[in-house]
């Protein structure tokens, strides 16, 4: 018998025997918040099961890096339950949407800096986006740029090629000469009959 063995016997015996500790059968929980299932936020109804970050970028005009500055800029978890905020937090919660440059969120962020018509950096949400929007592509198309010409034909604006690619909404394909001598015939047979 080796000399590591003899010393593994020696410490198992001198080691006193512990006693049990009866655990308890029943496990007491902290008291739980109701969660919300769905919750309002900036104009738009949002999932109250998700955590913060994901359920925001719910809100149209809120990307993932938004959503997480604002998540930095309130001081709220980002993995907190959208359906447990009391509605004083959503209220702080939809005022930084509105304003996030005021809140420490910096200016490169929002999505219209520099607005044309107030000179300021605002951050768009919800229906003001498409409406923005809107108003932004007519105003390219009653100034007759180059932009506005090909918003207003429907075609890509900014260069792609349209050799293969913005086909939508025609037929595509070729239709061989059978297939059309075939066509010509049907309507030349419909042509009689209504005669």
């Amino acid at each position: 018998m080796g000399t590591t063995k003899v010393r593994a016997v020696e410490e198992k015996a001198e080691k006193p025997k512990e006693k049990k500790v009866a655990k308890p059968t029943k496990i007491v929980k902290p008291e739980e918040k109701e969660l919300r299932a769905i919750v309002r936020v900036a104009g738009t109804d949002l999932d109250g099961e998700k955590p913060l970050l994901r359920a925001l970028k719910g809100v149209k005009g809120i990307s993932h890096s938004m959503s997480k500055a604002i998540c930095d800029a309130s001081g709220f978890d980002p993995n907190v339950k959208l359906g447990s905020l009391t509605e004083k937090d959503i209220g702080k919660l939809e005022e930084i949407i509105k304003d996030p440059v005021k809140f420490g969120i910096p200016a490169w962020m929002v999505n219209r800096r520099k607005d044309v018509a107030t000179g300021q950096d605002l951050h768009l949400t919800g229906s003001d986006l498409d409406v923005a929007r809107k108003f932004d592509v007519q105003k390219m198309v009653d100034l007759k740029t180059w932009k506005g010409f090909r918003h207003m034909l429907g075609q890509p604006v900014r260069g792609q090629r349209t050799r293969s690619s913005f086909r939508g909404g025609r037929i595509v394909g070729v239709v061989r000469k059978a297939v059309r001598m075939q066509l010509e015939k049907e309507k030349k047979e419909e042509k009689e009959k209504k005669k």
